[in-house]
């Protein structure tokens, strides 16, 4: 069994089988449109694609799957999420027989809050400006002996999150660039792991918004930073802070950090919508908004492109892609 503080190999190999038979081995697809403007090939991993939409789904199921080897009496757990991570325990839960409860921000987009208490879980709303999630997630923990199972700072999490990594790399084979969205870390984390394994030679880069660069400026500093706000339409990139765990592993394994504007990701919501007829949501986008401009040092690359989520809903996709 793996220790829970550790992050290795054989813990993301443990996860691969862990998921298997409920998490999705989502599509890899590819675009000329895109080919053509890069000058580069690029696969896309639809982790939109994935069940409750997003690669929160493989974290949050692993996650819970250890939680009952480990302790078999445990039936309550309890996280703190903007949405995905939600949704994806929440469904694990139902699926292993846990009870669940989600603290989520009052302005999270409504149909999240809606999908999650679709799967069960009873749902905290709290303001974001003026309490402290975590500190609301733990009173559940002391109060109701609940289990934690946080969205990113969990060596289980993050196992879970890097096998789209594995698939990714077993179906394209080796790859030249790796692009992939940031929020709190637990998924750069642990596919950068499994790319340092299965494809030594393969440069990961990581991509946020803008207006939540917490990450870059940490990478760049060496210095793990807390951001005072966070301004985006990527919702699951509004995390102020990577968790220690993640940092450790994007210092090990990540090569660099950029940052896309919002206007950058409704373009790119906009080209999947017209170009390969997927939604995916603004976090999912980021990814794909820094692979896609157009850029020398990506010209006959081999290039993985990881789309997070997919989960918007359909007025403000449209809001979105037409403004």
């Amino acid at each position: 069994m793996n220790n829970q503080t550790d992050v290795n190999f054989e813990h993301i190999l443990d996860a691969v089988q862990s998921i298997k038979g409920h998490a999705h081995n989502t599509p890899v697809l590819t675009n000329s449109a895109a080919d053509e403007l890069t000058q580069a090939q690029l696969y896309f991993k639809c982790e939109n694609l994935q069940r409750t939409g997003s690669f929160k789904f493989r974290g949050a199921l692993h996650a819970l799957r250890n939680l009952k080897r480990r302790t078999p009496e445990a039936h309550g757990v309890v996280t703190f999420s903007s949405g995905n991570h939600g949704q994806a325990l929440a469904a694990a839960a139902k699926i292993l027989g846990f009870r669940v409860t989600v603290v989520m921000p009052s302005d999270a987009p409504t149909f999240k809050i809606e999908a999650t208490r679709a799967w069960g879980a009873n749902v905290h709303l709290y303001d974001r400006k003026k309490e402290d999630r975590e500190l609301l997630a733990q009173y559940y923990v002391d109060q109701q002996g609940m289990t934690l199972i946080p969205p990113f700072d969990s060596a289980d999490v993050i196992a879970g999150q890097a096998t789209v990594a594995v698939e990714l790399f077993a179906e394209v084979g080796s790859l030249d660039v790796l692009f992939v969205p940031i929020g709190g870390g637990g998924l750069i984390g642990g596919i950068s792991l499994a790319a340092h394994h299965l494809s030594p030679s393969c440069r990961v880069i990581g991509v946020e918004p803008v207006g939540s660069n917490d990450a870059q400026i940490s990478l760049r500093t060496g210095i793990l930073t807390r951001l005072d706000g966070s301004h985006t339409i990527a919702d699951g990139a509004r995390t102020l802070q990577l968790g220690k765990l993640n940092f450790e592993l994007i210092q090990r394994h990540v090569d660099d950090i950029e940052t896309v504007s919002d206007d950058e990701l409704r373009q790119q919501m906009r080209f999947f919508v017209e170009q390969m007829k997927i939604w995916v949501e603004p976090t999912g986008c980021l990814a794909a908004a820094a692979a896609m401009r157009q850029r020398s040092d990506m010209h006959g690359k081999r290039v993985g492109v990881l789309l997070s989520g997919g989960n918007i809903d359909f007025p403000a996709a449209v809001a979105m892609t037409h403004s």
